[in-house]
C-alpha cells in the first residue's frame, strides 16, 4: 500500500437473517494510509512500543519451541495471551503498551505457526517462523479501535497509550473502521486504517474490450495500439543506488552511527523506487478499468521467469504487482479481467493462425511466413490475448445457458 492510496483488500458477502427474511450485503475492506508527523516525544513512544513488541515476538516463539521441545506441547494464542498479566507484572515496562496490541502479537506469531503448517501439508517450502531483529519488525496493530480515532478536526489520530499525533489526512476515511496499524518505513511514520464500506456501483458499460501484452521494452501494449511507457524506475535510480551501497559496504561496524545512516540513504533509494512504480501501475490500471469492460492479459509465472536472464527487467516493470492492482480495481467497479494461457501468443498470426518462431522477424516486427501479414509484433500478440480471452468467455457463456435450461417433459406416447 503506497502513501495517498486506497486498496481494495478483499470482498465480502455478509447474509443477516432476520425474521425468516436473509438479506445479503456485499462489503469491500479498505485499507487507507497517511502519514503520521510524530513530536520527539510521540516518536520516542513509538519506538519503545516496536521495541517491546519485537521482544515479545521473540519471547513467545521461544516459549513455543521450549514448549515442544520440553513437554511436546503445542501452545496457542489463546494460551500466551492469557500468560500477558504475568508479562506485564515481571516487566513493568510492558504496562505502557496497549492490551490489544500486545494480544495481537501473539495472534501475529499464531498466523505465521498456521501458515508454516499449511505449506508442510501442502508440500511446500515450509519456511519455520524465525526470530525478529529489530529492523524486521517495523509495525504494530490495534485489532479493535475505536470508530472516533481520527479526530474530529481531521488532523490528528488517537493511538492508545501514545496520544494524539499528527496526521496528514489528504482524504476522507469512509466506513466502519475494523484495524489500525502503525507502521515505521526508515524514519517515518504510517497509519493504515482498515475500514469496512459498501461495495461500490459499478461502473457504467463502455462496450470495450481490450487485450495487452506486457513486456520490457514496453510496458503493455494494447490490442487497440496503444504504447505504454515503461518508465525502468529501478535502472534510472541504479547509479546513485549503486554509489549508495558502495558507500554502505565501507563501513563494517554494524553498531555505526555512520552505518546507519548509510543503510538508511539505501532504504530510502529503493523505497522511492517502489512507490513510483506502484503509482504508474495505480494510475494505468485505472486508466484500463474505466475505458474497457473486459481487458485480457496473459497468466505469466512472474516468480518464474525472474529467475533468468531478464531478473532485473522483470523486477523492474512489476508484472505481478500490476496484475493484482487490475484485478482489484476492476472487482471492485464491477469489470472482468482474464488470465489467459501466454504459450505462442507472440508467434501466432492473428489473421491466419499460422504459428512459427520464424514469423517474429525481430522484437517489434511481426511478418506471418504463411499469408504475409506484418504488423508490430506486440500489437498482434495482444489481438491474439483478446481473441482467446473472448473465446473463453464465449464457452462460459454457453455453459451457463446449458446449465440454466430447463428440461423438457416427455412426449405422451
Amino acid at each position: 500500500m503506497s502513501n495517498g492510496r486506497a486498496v481494495l483488500l478483499a470482498p465480502s458477502t455478509v447474509a443477516n437473517t432476520r425474521r425468516g427474511v436473509t438479506h445479503i450485503e456485499n462489503i469491500t475492506l479498505k485499507a487507507f494510509k497517511y502519514r503520521l508527523y510524530p513530536t520527539k516525544a510521540q516518536e520516542s513512544a513509538l519506538d519503545t512500543t516496536l521495541i517491546l513488541c519485537q521482544r515479545l515476538y521473540n519471547g513467545m516463539l521461544e516459549e513455543r519451541r521450549g514448549a515442544y521441545k520440553k513437554a511436546g506441547k503445542s501452545l496457542t494464542a489463546y494460551d500466551q495471551m492469557k500468560s500477558l498479566p504475568e508479562v506485564k507484572a515481571a516487566l513493568p515496562e510492558y504496562a505502557g503498551v496497549n492490551a490489544q496490541v500486545l494480544q495481537d502479537v501473539a495472534k501475529r506469531l499464531d498466523k505465521s505457526f498456521k501458515g508454516f503448517f499449511r505449506r508442510i501439508k501442502a508440500g511446500q517450502k515450509a519456511g519455520y517462523p524465525r526470530f525478529r531483529g529489530r529492523d524486521r519488525y517495523d509495525s504494530f496493530t490495534y485489532p479493535q479501535p475505536s470508530q472516533n480515532s481520527v479526530i474530529g478536526d481531521g488532523k490528528h489520530v488517537y493511538l492508545p497509550k501514545i496520544g494524539n499525533v499528527r496526521i496528514r489526512l489528504h482524504r476522507p476515511c469512509a466506513g466502519k473502521l475494523k484495524t489500525l496499524a502503525v507502521k515505521r518505513e526508515g524514519r517515518e511514520w504510517y497509519v493504515v486504517l482498515t475500514c469496512e464500506v459498501p461495495r461500490a456501483e459499478p461502473l457504467p458499460a463502455t462496450g470495450s474490450e481490450v487485450g495487452i501484452d506486457v513486456g520490457t521494452t514496453w510496458f503493455y501494449t494494447t490490442s487497440d495500439g496503444e504504447f505504454c511507457e515503461n518508465h525502468r524506475f529501478f535502472q534510472r535510480s541504479s547509479r546513485k543506488l549503486r554509489v549508495a551501497q558502495r558507500s554502505l559496504a565501507r563501513k563494517p561496524n554494524k553498531r555505526s552511527n555512520r552505518r546507519k545512516k548509510a543503510k538508511e540513504r539505501v532504504a530510502k533509494l529503493c523505497r522511492k523506487t517502489a512507490r513510483s512504480r506502484l503509482q504508474l501501475h495505480h494510475e494505468e490500471a485505472k486508466k484500463l478499468i474505466t475505458n474497457h469492460d473486459l481487458i485480457c492479459h496473459e497468466d505469466l509465472n512472474v516468480k518464474g521467469m525472474a529467475q533468468g536472464n531478464l531478473s532485473k527487467q522483470i523486477h523492474d516493470v512489476g508484472w505481478g504487482q500490476f496484475f493484482q492492482i487490475l484485478s482489484s480495481k476492476a472487482a471492485e467497479a464491477g469489470r472482468r479481467v482474464i488470465a489467459v494461457d501466454p504459450r505462442f501468443t507472440s508467434q501466432r498470426c492473428r489473421i491466419c493462425g499460422h504459428t512459427e518462431k520464424g514469423n517474429r522477424a525481430s522484437q517489434a516486427n511481426f511478418r506471418c511466413l504463411s499469408c504475409g501479414h506484418s504488423e508490430n509484433a506486440d500489437v498482434n500478440a495482444a489481438k491474439n490475448i483478446l481473441a482467446q480471452g473472448l473465446r473463453f468467455v464465449a464457452q462460459r457463456t454457453s455453459q451457463e445457458d446449458a446449465c440454466h435450461e430447463k428440461p423438457q417433459p416427455a412426449g405422451l406416447g
